[in-house]
């Protein structure tokens, strides 16, 4: 069984620790315990490793955000990996920060990496774990907020939030898509 883990975010320093890169963040944290590393291969920094007898590709596309799709396309169509083995992992202003929703399939909700891996995979019948960033900013000033590293008083929690990331990500690639969300949607 291979399984592609595919984790949302801007290449380049500025948006590092950002928001909207929390999917960068966490795929380097899954690939950090399996002791991997990531290589600059096409449209993407691509990891492979084992979990559990399970061959787990992790990506971080560098084709922007709003290209994410390109990248997610080429490599599920080189390693022949059906839509209901991907795991995409996005930032979610409409989810409390602290939060995380596993879903089956559902709509891009305004998210321009979404909107582009929906338009070149298929639709919207793949999981995706939604990171909750909250949505703290003032009327208009979205672009800027999700742009923004997190908070002073985030920050501290965020290693925790990572790693229970990467158990229901180790968990969906095991036990599938429904226990995970029975045991890490709360």
């Amino acid at each position: 069984m291979k399984y592609l883990i595919v984790g949302l975010g801007n290449i380049g320093s500025e948006y590092a620790d950002t928001r909207h890169n929390i999917g960068f963040m966490v795929a380097d944290a899954l690939v950090k315990e399996a002791g991997a590393s990531f290589s600059v291969l096409k449209l993407a920094y691509y990891a492979e490793f084992k979990y559990k007898g399970r061959t787990i590709v992790s990506i971080k596309p560098t084709t922007y955000m709003n290209l994410s799709g390109k990248a997610v396309n080429y490599w599920m169509q080189e390693l022949k990996i059906p839509l209901s083995n991907v795991l995409v992992i996005v930032d979610d202003l409409a989810i409390p920060f602290g939060s995380i929703r596993i879903k089956p399939k559902g709509s891009a909700a305004g998210h321009n990496g979404l909107k582009s891996i929906e338009a070149l995979c298929g639709g919207q019948a793949y999981p995706r774990l939604r990171f909750g960033i909250g949505d703290n900013f003032p009327k208009g000033r979205q672009v800027d907020y999700v742009l923004a590293p997190f908070d002073r008083e985030e920050q501290p929690e965020l290693p925790s939030l990572i790693d229970h990331s990467v158990k229901a990500i180790q968990s969906f690639v095991t036990t599938g898509i429904e226990l995970t969300m029975t045991n890490f949607n709360k």
